[in-house]
């Protein structure tokens, strides 16, 4: 065998044990219990490029490891905050285009209110000629034209959904924007670990338990079941929870929340 060969299993074995590890399981909630929101504020820690950004590192490691081996040449996100997620998938995506990996990519960013400094400092970055910004709800009809114009023109396609965390809107979105995400590429749903989480890692928001991105996730997987829903691309949609990122990562706030489009028959 080979060493990156042998790399590659050591990490497979490892990571598959990890689930199954009563003591590492406990450290981790015991971890997530202390960095939550009202505590350590821990994900308010962090910039990209200079930028906010409100995401687990282990979770941007997800992504960077996601973007290198599905190539997208189009990034949809929903909720923009700070800004610092955009540059992150647009800085990746130039690292693709400087490898010769992709012709050239862009990110799409939608939120229903762009604050003023927030879009100054994103429209000011040396990358922001890769990104492009959308104001209004990601569920109203309109914004999903405009962002399924943009899918139409790219050829592989990739979405991240974080913006209102409630079921409802969560499953719109999903509704929404699900379908444009290209056969081997991810939907990658945020702050699932809200269904889940210690009480003190939640802020006061509308959003909790029984009433979380999770749990959207969960009934859009059952929707979309019978096999009858077609993707943008005119293929059959299916989507499979990957499970070994997090397991890989340990921590992550997407818990069920990375959906890998499957080919279908």
């Amino acid at each position: 065998m080979e060493p990156i060969e042998q790399y590659y299993a050591d990490m497979e074995k490892r990571v598959a044990s990890y689930r199954t590890n009563a003591d590492l399981q406990t450290a981790k909630w015991n971890f997530f219990d202390q960095i939550g929101i009202g505590k350590a504020n821990y994900v308010y820690n962090f910039t990209w490029l200079g930028i906010p950004i409100i995401q687990l590192p282990q979770d941007l490691q997800a992504m960077q490891e996601i973007i290198w081996q599905v190539k997208p040449d189009l990034v949809v996100e929903t909720g923009i905050a700070w800004g610092g997620s955009l540059l992150f998938t647009a800085s990746m995506l130039a690292i693709l285009e400087a490898c010769d990996e992709i012709e050239k990519g862009q990110v799409v960013g939608v939120d229903i209110d762009i604050r003023s400094h927030n879009r100054k400092s994103i429209q000011s970055h040396p990358l922001a000629r890769k990104i492009h910004l959308i104001e209004g709800s990601s569920i109203e009809d309109a914004i999903v034209d405009q962002v399924r114009s943009f899918a139409h023109q790219h050829n592989r396609v990739l979405v991240c959904l974080d913006s209102n965390h409630a079921h409802d809107h969560v499953l719109a979105e999903l509704e929404a924007y699900a379908p444009m995400v290209s056969v081997g590429s991810y939907c990658i749903v945020e702050d699932t670990i809200i269904e889940d989480a210690p009480e003190g890692m939640v802020s006061e928001r509308p959003w909790g338990k029984g009433n979380s991105p999770k749990t959207a996730v969960w009934e859009y997987l059952d929707r979309i079941s019978t096999g009858e829903r077609l993707g943008l691309d005119g293929k059959a949609l299916a989507f499979e929870i990957d499970r070994v990122i997090e397991d890989k990562i340990l921590l992550t706030g997407s818990p069920d929340g990375y959906l890998r489009r499957l080919e279908t028959n």
